[in-house]
């Protein structure tokens, strides 16, 4: 490992850091879609000048593992210059589903021909066009799902390249929002550069920085080996299935197992179902996003979110299985639902290797929402993930109402939703009783209610509907998820995974999961009766 006072190395971290979390506040503050400025569906990160990750902001796991193939791909190929952006969302070039737009820009020194690192971050689009509004369709290709972008320059030398933002903003229902957002991605990255340039300049030019940036990565890398060789050797292994992928295909099997031995770990996913008609594929940017993770939240002190992480890690995943699915599979649903029950199985097979950390399963779903139309006053799309319960684990009973694992989002506050769109929301509550039993039970789950002021098109893609969270060390699974559909005076069950149109005066009812319990419930002592009584 390069040689840094670990004092040092402790600033080092922090100002990168502060410097992907700048660009966060940037971003969630110019943005115009409530999914950006209020559910902060977004990533930021700072990258050493191979495009290796250097430092990430506390945005949304998913992106950890992901973003960084993205802006490799971007390097390969698109020539850029001082002032130049490159953007693309391209799922089968270090993207994850085609709403999650990434944007990527060289950091120059004055006068250097080269650049000493890159900025870049992710935004979750409320739109990219596609076969319905919110573009999560229940889709049977990548094609269907909406607007793909290769690696292409965005900016040229400070200016937006008007024929590449006519092509983006010609393949949304919501063009004003989309350049919005867009143009709010460009402002952090903007910031990011410029305080690194700053940065740079204090710690006595971009030769010590480039050495910081390396030690970071050699730091990670080394905890986590120490978290690995901590956990005891042997090959641990799980299952667990997915409801459907909407489109007839049940049951759909994730495997893996996990290989401790000497600091290292080997994370084979064969046995793995072969990819779906459906939309509940993830590609290997996704699934690296889940195994590292996992393996960052097993350990016992905070790891610094770099690419030193992935080092000791070796993952085996099928090309053209669930996990590493082939162009052109249908994403969307692998970025959002598949990730999860990677998490899932991956902690499941892990719970014999760390029994004293590993919790219960949480509630499995992102929930997720998409809705919109095209017809009335105004278009709009909206999106959105709804919380769940968590697991309950060794220590302590699941937390209720939570985003889990590879989601962090916020939700969207009831005023801001309803001043935006055409929705009501009549409820909003913890979901009773939805928490599986235990010693420490698991969190209960939501109830969110919406009732609209138009017609619309809607598209639910949720998991955990009929197999349930399950608990762990004799704990009992958590409640599954259901889906109601009121209209006029019916009211009428919907699977996880449907688009359907809604009338004005419908209500769509969200029920989300509750989290897996931990251990046997215990039982109430038994009072002794007294001689006589």
């Amino acid at each position: 490992m390069r040689e840094l006072d670990p004092v040092a190395l402790e600033i080092a971290n922090h100002r990168l850091a502060a410097i992907a979390e700048e660009m966060g506040v940037v971003l969630g503050r110019t943005a115009l879609s409530p999914n950006v400025k209020e559910r902060r569906d977004y990533s930021c990160a700072v990258f050493d000048a191979r495009g290796a990750l250097v430092a990430q902001a506390a945005h949304i796991p998913v992106h950890l593992g992901a973003t960084p193939l993205s802006v490799r791909a971007a390097i390969a190929r698109v020539p850029m210059g001082p002032e130049d952006v490159a953007v693309l969302n391209d799922p089968f070039a270090g993207g994850t589903h085609l709403p999650d737009v990434t944007v990527v820009a060289p950091v120059f020194a004055r006068g250097a021909r080269r650049p000493f690192a890159y900025v870049a971050n992710r935004a979750h689009h409320a739109d990219i066009g596609g076969m319905s509004p919110g573009s999560m369709p229940l889709a049977s290709d990548v094609f269907q799902e909406g607007l793909r972008l290769p690696p292409v320059k965005l900016v040229a030398n400070g200016r937006l390249a008007d024929d590449v933002l006519a092509i983006f903003l010609a393949n949304t229902r919501v063009p004003d929002e989309r350049a919005g957002d867009l143009e709010a991605q460009w402002a952090a990255l903007r910031v990011g550069a410029e305080r690194l340039r700053g940065l740079a300049a204090r710690r006595g030019g971009v030769g010590v920085l480039a050495r910081e940036m390396a030690a970071l990565q050699d730091y990670s890398a080394a905890l986590m080996g120490a978290t690995l060789r901590a956990l005891p050797r042997g090959t641990y292994r799980g299952h667990d299935v997915l409801d459907d992928d909407g489109l007839g295909a049940e049951d759909l099997k994730l495997a893996v197992a996990v290989t401790l031995a000497g600091g290292r770990a080997r994370v084979d996913f064969t046995g793995t179902e072969p990819q779906t008609r459906g939309p509940l594929n993830a590609n290997l940017a996704v699934t690296r996003s889940a195994v590292l993770y996992v393996f960052t939240a097993l350990a016992r002190e905070a790891i610094p979110p770099n690419e030193g992480l992935s080092r000791p890690l070796h993952i085996v995943a099928p090309e053209g299985s669930l996990v590493n699915a082939r162009a052109p599979a249908a994403v969307a649903g692998g970025n959002v639902e598949t990730s999860q029950r990677i998490v899932d199985v991956l902690l499941r097979a892990l719970a014999r290797a760390a029994p004293d950390r590993v919790p219960a399963a949480s509630c499995g779903s992102m929930n997720n929402v998409a809705l919109g139309s095209t017809t009335g006053p105004r278009p709009f799309a909206y999106y959105e993930t709804i919380a769940g319960g968590a697991g309950g684990g060794p220590s302590r009973p699941g937390a209720s109402a939570v985003h889990t694992h590879m989601t962090n989002t916020m939700n969207t506050p009831i005023e801001a939703l309803e001043a935006y769109y055409p929705l009501q929301v009549r409820r909003y509550a913890l979901r009773p009783h939805s928490g599986g039993r235990g010693h420490h039970p698991g969190g209960a789950g939501v109830v969110r209610e919406l009732a609209f002021l138009g017609t619309a098109e809607v598209t639910l893609l949720g998991e955990r509907r009929r197999v349930r969270p399950y608990g762990l060390a004799g704990g009992a699974p958590g409640v599954a998820g259901r889906d109601w559909l009121f209209h006029r005076r019916r009211r009428v069950r919907l699977p996880g995974k449907a688009t359907l149109r809604v009338e004005r005066g419908d209500r769509l009812r969200i029920e989300t999961p509750g989290g897996g319990g931990f251990g046997p419930t215990r039982r109430p002592a038994r009072r002794l009766r007294r001689p006589g009584a």
